[in-house]
């Protein structure tokens, strides 16, 4: 009765094993070989406290740069509360300028710092896979001795010992040897999971790389954009004074009829939101489109809202952002609408914008960008870089001003008082979605 248990015992440990074995064989290897063929890993073997110290350099210089675009936010906020004359102006499109040149360095440098962590991981990932290959073949040593013994009739072998103890001995070593595969599988997993984990680091650091590589190239872009502006700007100062106060008089005026077209149309479709096909307020339903998030303006009845607008009521929530910020997508959708405003009614409204219908009945808008990187018609997924924060349009600073519409309400129709591509619909609290 004791021998059966026994025997049914070892049945029961090699089934276990067996099923490790499937499990590593047709997951692990077939993952780590399709990993490694796929990756196209190369090993600098650079001294790692060299690369270390080079890293940490660039962190320094990152955080130096970093308290400088901070100071110079600063700066800008001050300069735009100031008496606006051509001087100012002027002054206020140098220091905007700045932002975005200290902004260039930082990509430069970030491209530089990501280059030695991918090198860093490529090492790491590639001794990870020695360790792996040599755990596998360990461990396949061991299984190809356990399939010989399988081979052999175990209770055979028992009987056929010269001795009690030399079958006992048999019976021992083949315990032995489905311990040591147990064992095995147990590294293995180990091995697998630890080169698993430095590969994801290393996809996630090509993938911000590449995406520092897009915000170097594009705010090369903006920062061309201000300087032709500036050189605009330089040609107005020939003008008298006089006549450039007059033209923000004027822009006064008509900003205020925007913003008092804009809430008559919007207090009315606000009344036709159909709260039943919308989601209900969620955490999380729609991402952030800015990293690092900083309100700066509320959804609704604000102060600033009071300041600023006829209606007192501001229809989104604002995100300070110094220019060149990227901007991404809040959801997966369908890009309904992208112009700028600053066409044909300079500093009225939103300015360069983009409006995203999304399947979940609900439309987003990304205002007073610097630029743009989508198109009308363009799919979009959840995440994706659409364009970069400015300070266009209606804007007393550098900012994202994020809406939020019930997709059945919201349309873009001419405005009386700012052009033909106006986006008008009934506006949600952006914060019932976000995870702020």
């Amino acid at each position: 009765m004791g021998f059966h248990f026994f025997w049914h015992y070892i049945g029961t440990v090699k089934l276990f094993i067996g099923i490790v074995v499937l499990l590593i064989a047709s997951v692990f290897i077939s993952q780590v070989v399709h990993a490694a063929t796929t990756s196209a890993v190369s090993s600098s073997k650079a001294d790692p406290a060299a690369v270390q110290a080079q890293i940490d350099q660039r962190n320094k210089e990152l955080a130096d740069i970093q308290k400088q675009i901070i100071e110079n936010q600063q700066k800008l906020s001050e300069t735009q509360q100031q008496k606006q004359t051509v001087s100012s102006e002027l002054n206020n499109l140098n220091t905007t300028i700045r932002q975005v040149d200290l902004g260039i360095s930082a990509s430069q440098i970030s491209l530089q710092k990501l280059g030695l962590e991918i090198g860093n991981l490529q090492d790491d990932l590639a001794s990870a896979q020695d360790d792996f290959s040599q755990k596998q073949a360990a461990m396949a040593a061991v299984f190809q001795n356990i399939q010989v013994k399988d081979q052999e009739n175990p209770l055979l072998a028992f009987v056929g010992s010269k001795s009690l103890s030399d079958g006992l001995q048999s019976v021992q070593n083949l315990v032995s040897l489905n311990q040591t595969l147990a064992l095995k599988a147990l590294e293995l997993q180990e091995s697998y999971r630890v080169m698993q984990n430095t590969l994801t680091s290393a996809q996630k650091k090509k993938s911000d790389k590449e995406l520092e590589t897009e915000n170097l190239k594009n705010r090369k872009i903006i920062v061309a954009e201000l300087k032709d502006d500036k050189t605009k700007l330089l040609q107005e100062t020939k003008k008298k004074e006089s006549a450039y106060q007059q033209s923000l008089d004027d822009l006064a005026k008509r900003q205020a009829e925007i913003a008092a077209e804009i809430d008559s149309m919007e207090s009315s479709l606000r009344g036709k939101i159909d709260y039943k096909e919308i989601p209900k307020a969620g955490v999380g339903i729609l991402m952030t489109p800015v990293e690092n998030p900083v309100v700066t303006q509320e959804h609704g009845y604000t102060q600033s809202a009071r300041k600023l607008y006829r209606g007192k009521y501001h229809n989104g929530l604002d995100f300070g952002a110094p220019i060149g910020t990227p901007i991404f997508a809040a959801y997966d959708g369908k890009v309904v609408s992208v112009a700028n405003q600053d066409l044909y009614c300079r500093r009225g409204a939103y300015g360069k914008y983009i409006a995203i219908q999304h399947p979940i009945n609900l439309t987003t808008l990304y205002g007073h960008l610097s630029l743009q990187l989508v198109h009308e018609g363009d799919s979009v997924k959840r995440g994706q870089l659409i364009g970069y924060s400015g300070n266009t349009g209606y804007a007393t600073g550098p900012h994202l001003h994020f809406g939020v519409y019930d997709s059945s309400t919201f349309y873009i129709g001419p405005s009386k008082s700012c052009g033909p591509k106006m986006p008008f619909g009934g506006d949600l609290n952006p914060r019932d979605y976000l995870s702020l």
